[in-house]
């Protein structure tokens, strides 16, 4: 499933943000510029690739039609996930941060009752996918298996900052995403609507930014170079990827589980990527067991996304 394979590689570029962003912290570097920056970096980018398209005339055209929507479901779609995250990486490990945010492959399935779908002139509410939520489950537990060697040097304050603030990202992320997806339809591609929610996301980036000024001053010299990468790594290719997955299995629920799953090889990449950089300890031998269970969930959710509509087309016949 080639979405799924997009899914993969989104995440190895998601989990550069885990890893720089805890380096940012570590180096002095504040979590608010961490944030901001990101996104005012993608922009550019962003509106240059619709402009080579030719199609970002649709984009403030759809805005102007929708302003409130567009507002609201980018800011609950990057502010209210991407904050929470930086402000967690700062108080908090990276293993910490990316392993709670896997939460996400669950959330994702338990957002599906808040959609709707038309069949005909008859709106049906989606039910909720069962076994989507069940293999998400296997696979959620089996990050928390890899991470197990660490839990004993949690303190209260770890948890507090290091796990809440993600699972509220947890949920704005796929929340944002899904909503805009069923907003924009058929009308706007994913460079389109990811280039129009950075765009209305700006305005609140551009108050925590004063914010950041006032209290902690101008961001570190070093800070503007890895924000530039987590913003071209992160921000534009591995959202873009990301989107394009979830575009293309918008309207089958459990592919669409199934690519969101894939975030949870994540984690993987950033334990690579912090033994790599920041001389972080391998996990130990439990992890195995913990990773096992992460691939038996990927290859499951791979069979039944593609098992399933086989099984409806031999009922059609």
């Amino acid at each position: 499933m080639k979405e799924i394979l997009l899914g993969i590689v989104a995440s190895m570029f998601f989990a550069v943000t885990f890893v720089l962003n805890r380096a940012m912290e570590l180096s002095g570097g504040s979590w608010i510029w961490s944030a901001s920056l990101r996104f005012f970096f993608m922009l550019p980018f962003l509106f240059l690739i619709v402009l080579f398209r030719r199609n970002v005339r649709e984009v403030f055209s759809d805005i102007k039609k929708h302003p409130l929507p567009w507002l609201v479901w980018s800011f609950c779609g990057f502010v209210l996930f991407y904050a929470p995250i930086t402000y967690a990486a700062a108080s908090g490990p990276g293993w910490l941060v990316a392993s709670t945010w896997q939460f996400t492959i669950v959330a994702g399935v338990l957002l599906t009752p808040l959609f709707v779908t038309k069949q005909g002139e008859t709106i049906v509410r989606q039910k909720l996918p069962l076994r989507a939520l069940i293999i998400s489950s296997v696979i959620f537990v089996g990050i928390v298996i890899i991470q197990a060697q660490h839990i004993s040097s949690l303190s209260l304050h770890h948890v507090v900052v290091g796990v809440f603030p993600v699972l509220v990202a947890a949920f704005a992320y796929p929340l944002g995403n899904r909503k805009m997806m069923a907003l924009c339809s058929s009308r706007l591609d994913t460079f389109q609507r990811v280039f129009g929610m950075t765009l209305m996301s700006l305005p609140f980036w551009a108050i925590l930014s004063i914010y950041g000024f006032v209290t902690v001053g101008p961001p570190a010299s070093n800070q503007w170079l890895q924000t530039f990468i987590v913003a071209i790594s992160s921000g534009v290719i591995a959202t873009t990827l990301f989107f394009i997955a979830t575009d293309r299995v918008r309207k089958q629920e459990t592919k669409l589980a199934a690519v969101e799953a894939t975030q949870s090889t994540q984690v993987l990449f950033v334990i690579l990527g912090e033994v790599w950089l920041l001389a972080s300890p391998w996990p130990s031998g439990l992890a195995v067991i913990g990773l096992a269970l992460i691939i038996a969930g990927m290859m499951a959710h791979s069979f039944f996304s593609k098992s399933v509509p086989q099984m409806k087309r031999k009922a059609a016949s």
